[in-house]
């Protein structure tokens, strides 16, 4: 008398699974354009949101690396406050979470390069902050060392919304693409629309 097979894998019951990995249910408020958008990528909206992040998800970035356009490249870091208070320089943050280091003009590369390296023999920077200062430096020495590269400094335009120091003075928001003139006699911002 012969035995059926078995399969190695007992059927499941209830719904068939979405995802091969774990997963679990989760409730999300969205705005109904981004509904309508993510309908757009896939018709059930939670694998239009896994289709959508998961080329992210595997793509980890470096604590500092080059991001290049053409024959230039800017340094893109991960944020790092012990960054902005050790080595003196303002992060201008990107979308994806990550930063471009800006500095006043008096500073140059080499300064900064100094800065990083006093700051790395501090044994109370923590291991993340670690990184970031180490793979910045690497960068800079291995620009610096270089016969193909120069570094060079330019500038950059940041918008950054004024605190007002006293109720009814001054923008609390930056602009929204409407045209400004100033008073003169104030010389605070007056809309023209």
């Amino acid at each position: 008398m012969t035995q059926p097979l078995r399969t190695a894998v007992a059927p499941r019951r209830g719904r068939p699974r979405k995802f091969t990995g774990p997963s679990r249910p989760i409730t999300v408020t969205l705005p109904v354009d981004t509904i309508e958008a993510l309908a757009s990528v896939d018709a059930d909206l939670s694998r239009a949101i896994v289709r959508l992040v998961k080329p992210e998800v595997g793509r980890r970035h470096a604590a500092a690396e080059l991001s290049r356009f053409g024959r230039r490249a800017v340094i893109v870091v991960n944020a790092s406050r012990a960054l902005e208070r050790r080595a003196g320089v303002d992060l201008v943050p990107l979308p994806d979470g990550r930063a471009l280091i800006s500095f006043e003009e008096s500073t140059t590369p080499a300064a900064l390069e100094l800065r990083i390296e006093d700051a790395l023999e501090d044994p109370e920077l923590t291991p993340p902050d670690r990184l970031v200062f180490e793979a910045i430096l690497e960068i800079l020495k291995t620009a610096r060392r270089s016969g193909d590269v120069a570094l060079l400094r330019r500038n950059i335009i940041v918008l950054e919304g004024r605190r007002p120091a006293r109720a009814g003075r001054g923008p609390t928001r930056l602009p929204h693409n409407r045209k400004t003139t100033h008073n003169r006699k104030t010389n605070r911002p007056r809309s023209t629309e």
